[in-house]
């Protein structure tokens, strides 16, 4: 069973975790929901494509305008509170690594504390704690935040990305945090090149054999694009593949921008693994 602030999953469940960027400079929507009014109607919206939960982030994963802490509170505190107050049962997730604003969003009324620079503020698994909210527990080899990857090396990546993930989520339980409420997360592209990031998709059962409930963020990734040789707007087909793949090797939680795609090719995964009955059957039965 996996817990998420009010609600829990079955370990079955395959959930939609839609992406609401509150920035100007995202690497995909370009600011597209960075006003107050297009990012709630760009969470009614998901909301109505079934999505599981909303993934709120202030700050660009990359390079790019520099947030400072109060900036990034301006930015996600008063809305969370507004998805809240709109959608009381929706489970909200905040993508931050500082333990200062993981406070402020969880007084606001967050449920997951989305760490995608892997414990880069130990503070932040403290808060989680605090809170009794979720965490997601990231590899990112540990690299600066919004910095991009430089010749990264591994022996093993999958390896290091369990080793790194297994330990930041034990050391979250020993805090206090709810074990059935940390999720792992191999980063794909997170200091990371192409191969990495394929090599850890094609492996992503070595990290659900952990036991921890394993989220990817793979939508419109760059190890997407390289191996198809597509800019970001054409990245949906190959993006779906990925979670297609991920999700039969066991993954729990996609990341993703496109929430009724995803939502289809993981109902088709579950029909077909077998834990989701078809939504309806007629032929050759009539």
């Amino acid at each position: 069973m996996l817990t998420l602030g009010r609600r829990s999953f079955a370990d079955t469940d395959l959930l939609v975790m839609a992406i609401v960027n509150r920035t100007r400079d995202s690497f995909y929507d370009r600011g597209a929901t960075y006003a107050d009014d297009k990012a709630l109607e760009r969470v009614r919206a998901v909301v109505a494509e079934g999505a599981d939960l909303v993934d709120i982030g202030g700050v660009k994963a990359g390079p790019g305008e520099t947030v400072d802490v109060p900036e990034e509170i301006r930015r996600t505190v008063p809305f969370v509170a507004a998805v809240r107050e709109e959608f009381p049962d929706l489970v909200i997730s905040v993508d931050t690594w500082r333990a200062e604003v993981g406070r402020e969003v969880c007084r606001a009324g967050a449920d997951l504390l989305n760490d995608a620079w892997g414990g880069y503020d130990p503070r932040l698994a403290e808060v989680a704690a605090e809170h009794d909210v979720a965490l997601v527990c990231t590899h990112t080899n540990g690299a600066t935040p919004r910095t991009p990857p430089h010749r990264p090396s591994y022996d093993d990546v999958v390896a290091a990305a369990i080793d790194a993930t297994v330990a930041l989520a034990e050391r979250a339980v020993s805090l206090g945090v709810r074990r059935e409420s940390v999720l792992i997360d191999p980063a794909h592209d997170f200091d990371k090149n192409t191969w990495h990031s394929l090599e850890l998709t094609r492996r992503l059962d070595e990290m659900v054999a952990t036991g921890w409930p394993v989220l990817v963020s793979l939508s419109h990734k760059d190890f997407v694009g390289e191996t198809l040789d597509l800019p970001i707007d054409g990245r949906l087909v190959g993006t779906l593949a990925a979670s297609a793949v991920s999700a039969w090797q066991g993954a729990r939680v996609f990341r993703v921008h496109d929430v009724a795609e995803t939502r289809q090719t993981l109902d088709m995964v579950a029909s077909i693994r077998g834990t989701r009955a078809p939504a309806r059957v007629v032929r050759g039965l009539a």
